[in-house]
């Protein structure tokens, strides 16, 4: 792929990667209800029955790129909603980090990405490690993305609907009181993300506040300060995961996806 293209326009096609789960799901309804081509990549096909009619299932294992069709690698808009919690390791490196290393691997052309990670992932943890590793490799790209860690689904009140987008990842208790937001609207903001230009680059933990829901997703984007170009790490981040400590193999692919070669 030439990583010297980046996309800004909303892409023709979406494809979910966790598809199944309960993010994944709305993520997929929510694409197609927007109108776009949406795929959802799955292990079963038997899986297509919790998609809306019209949702093209695509079959692959995320975890093996050699299991990724043509369907995902000419996908034009990715949004990932995968991931396993807890602080197994070689389950954390497959899921959390190798479905990004792979997913972007197959890619064929320039693709904008919105990537769901969790509150609190620069807190060291086995799992949280993996997940930011996935994000270094979302930057690394080159591509238009969107990163986006949520707060503790569906912990928010009846009247807890105003979005609120933090950065700086500086919650780390571990629990609701890190910040709390409804899957529904995870959902509507990683899809959202793919269509405005004010949210590329941009890396954020999202949370809801008492009031009513928000509407302009535009705005409340352009009030985020961008990941610096060319950095591996989100603005603002704590700088507790030195590059040069990380394991060789990890490295490595972040090289190779800086110079296009993986």
């Amino acid at each position: 792929m030439n990583r010297e293209l980046k996309v800004v326009a909303p892409p023709a096609t979406v494809l979910v990667v966790g598809a199944t789960g309960s993010i994944g799901r709305l993520a997929v309804a929510e694409a197609f209800r927007r109108g776009y081509e949406t795929r959802a990549l799955v292990r079963d096909p038997a899986q297509g029955r919790l998609f809306p009619a019209g949702v093209q299932v695509v079959v692959g294992d995320l975890t093996r790129a050699e299991t990724l069709p043509e369907d995902v690698a000419c996908a034009t808009g990715i949004v990932f909603t995968h991931g396993i919690s807890g602080n197994d390791s070689k389950g954390a490196e497959q899921v959390n980090y190798g479905a990004v290393r792979n997913v972007l691997s197959v890619l064929e052309a320039p693709a904008r990405i919105a990537l769901m990670t969790a509150v609190g992932v620069t807190k060291p943890s086995v799992g949280h490690d993996w997940k930011r590793r996935g994000e270094r490799l979302v930057r690394a790209s080159g591509l238009a993305y969107t990163i986006v860690r949520p707060g503790w689904f569906d912990y928010n009140a009846p009247d807890q609907h105003r979005l609120v987008l933090r950065q700086g990842d500086t919650h780390w208790a571990g629990s609701p009181a890190d910040g709390v937001v409804s899957r529904a609207q995870i959902a509507q903001v990683l899809v959202a993300s793919l269509a405005s230009s004010a949210a590329n680059r941009k890396t954020f933990e999202l949370v809801a506040e008492h009031g009513p829901a928000t509407e302009d997703f535009d705005a409340l984007f352009a009030q985020l300060a961008a990941d610096p170009p060319g950095s591996i790490d989100a603005v603002r981040d704590v700088d507790n995961m030195p590059l040069e400590k990380e394991p060789a193999r990890v490295r490595n692919q972040l090289a190779a996806l800086r110079t296009g070669d993986e």
